[in-house]
């Protein structure tokens, strides 16, 4: 057994080629092998976002604070509140990030391929990342 004290791990910025705006990756755990999950709290500044992307195993966000949007390729945006679970399947292609006027945390868990954890896409444009904030009830 392992106990990993919280800010064990420095934060980092989400790299440019992968995020739009300011966000920050806070990384909590990674499993030993043969161990494959992992998980970071991510916290998006007001507009900030992921570029589109898939993961190899899927992916399941915890919105611990704020207001964001999570979106699946080909559906309507979900507006995502605090306590608020959402169960990405393996190979969907998505974003998320933060509302334009509230920042947006979540924990991010996910397990990796070979390494990696995530296919990057491209970037989500203005047009769909305006069109979720529409109806913030939803």
């Amino acid at each position: 057994m392992d106990v990993i004290r919280s800010g064990s791990f420095p934060s980092a910025q989400g790299p440019e080629s992968y995020f739009t705006g300011t966000v920050r990756i806070d990384p909590m755990f990674e499993a030993p092998a043969p161990g494959r999950v992992t998980g970071a709290h991510v916290t998006f500044e007001p507009g900030a976002r992921t570029a589109w992307h898939s993961h190899p195993y899927g992916q399941t966000l915890i919105v611990t604070s704020g207001r964001g949007q999570v979106q699946l390729d080909g559906r309507e945006a979900q507006v995502i509140f605090p306590g608020d679970v959402v169960v990405i399947h393996p190979g969907e292609k998505h974003w998320h990030g933060a509302m334009p006027d509230t920042a947006m945390s979540h924990i991010a868990v996910q397990e990796h391929e070979n390494g990696t954890a995530a296919n990057w896409k491209e970037k989500v444009s203005d047009e769909d990342y305006d069109a979720g904030k529409q109806d913030e009830n939803r």
